[in-house]
């Protein structure tokens, strides 16, 4: 932080727009990291006064149900800070984008996928985090095709990476008229929210800009001056050509607004790209890859296969009580990483 400070006083870093760009999204987001820390000191000094008002006031109850409570609370910080120590991603500490697709299961599965919605919505509820349903396609007779969300919070992909995979339910169908018990799979996969620049940086040393006469439509005028334009990106080989407008100025500036919105799609095209290879391997929607497995009936039982942890209160967990598996899975992601085994999203599975 402090040697990115010491760029940013330098006068020069502020000369090239993209480097004090870069420089102020790197102070953002370091500063958000601290955030956490910054509350957490602040946390303890008033935890400091409430100590010392309490040393003067012997009978004072009350404060000290108040600091027990504030104990607690920074006990509390104290873990998740620790848990944080284990990412290790470069996206850790930004957004989530999740989406989810019901597998083999008919629509039981389908109303397995809404399950998870409603799940990963309450999870992210009790983390005071933010959510945005972009996308819903609903079931024809219950839950739901498809779903994509952007959770918003502290290290919401850090957490979230934990649950990409396949999901197996285990229950009773109620859409079955013989009660019988079924088996149904839905994926989720999770990604970090990457920002993307609304505009794009054209260095003018990158650009070969040539007129010549044009021959499209538009009265003599057109044929008679050089007012076509041709604008080469040297660095990606693109060629954008104008002569629709009577001047060389007006196509030249069209030009120029088209050659942006190429390079703007050819950076989110590499976007794309990189997101594809975090999003990894994905396993067929049923049998034989699940990274959980949800059993309703006919007892109650949450199995993460990765990491072996196993927890019998089924509806805190749908209910959104997710850390236990999602700190379980940071343990097992980073002694796989130690060890130099392999630790990803789909993991072991029985």
């Amino acid at each position: 932080m402090q040697k990115i400070e010491q760029e940013s006083a330098n006068p020069s870093t502020w000369e090239q727009s993209s480097r004090a760009r870069e420089y102020l999204k790197k102070m953002g987001a370091l500063r958000e990291q601290l955030r956490p820390l910054q509350e957490l000191e602040q946390k303890i000094e008033d935890l400091a006064v409430l100590l010392e008002l309490m040393r003067e006031d012997a009978g004072g109850n009350e404060l000290r149900r108040e600091v027990e409570e504030e104990l607690s609370a920074i006990g509390s910080r104290l873990e998740q800070m620790e848990i944080e120590t284990l990412f290790s991603g470069e996206y850790d500490f930004h957004n989530a984008i999740m989406s989810l697709h019901p597998g083999a299961g008919g629509v039981d599965s389908q109303d397995w996928a809404e399950m998870l919605l409603r799940m990963y919505s309450r999870w992210a509820e009790r983390k005071g985090f933010t959510v945005e349903l972009v996308d819903l396609l609903p079931g024809e007779e219950a839950g739901i095709k498809s779903a994509t969300l952007i959770i918003r919070g502290h290290a919401a992909y850090g957490y979230l990476q934990a649950e990409k995979g396949v999901h197996r339910m285990i229950r009773i169908s109620p859409f079955d008229t013989a009660r019988r018990r079924h088996t149904s799979f839905a994926s989720v996969d999770v990604i970090p929210e990457i920002e993307a620049d609304e505009e794009v940086e054209i260095n003018p040393e990158d650009l070969r800009i040539d007129t010549y006469r044009s021959s499209g439509a538009g009265g003599q005028h057109v044929n008679k001056t050089d007012s076509a334009v041709r604008i080469t990106h040297l660095p990606t080989g693109i060629i954008v050509c104008c002569q629709n407008e009577r001047s060389q100025h007006s196509n030249r500036q069209q030009a120029m607004h088209i050659l942006q919105a190429r390079l703007a799609e050819l950076k989110r095209q590499a976007q794309a790209e990189e997101l594809s290879q975090l999003r990894g391997y994905q396993k067929e929607i049923a049998w034989g890859s699940q990274i959980r497995t949800y059993t309703f009936q006919p007892f109650t039982l949450v199995k993460d296969h990765r990491t072996g942890l196993e927890v019998g209160d089924i509806e805190a967990v749908m209910d959104g009580e997710l850390d236990p598996f999602m700190e379980a899975f940071l343990k097992w992601q980073a002694r796989n990483r130690l060890s130099g085994g392999s630790a990803g999203g789909d993991g072991e599975v029985e």
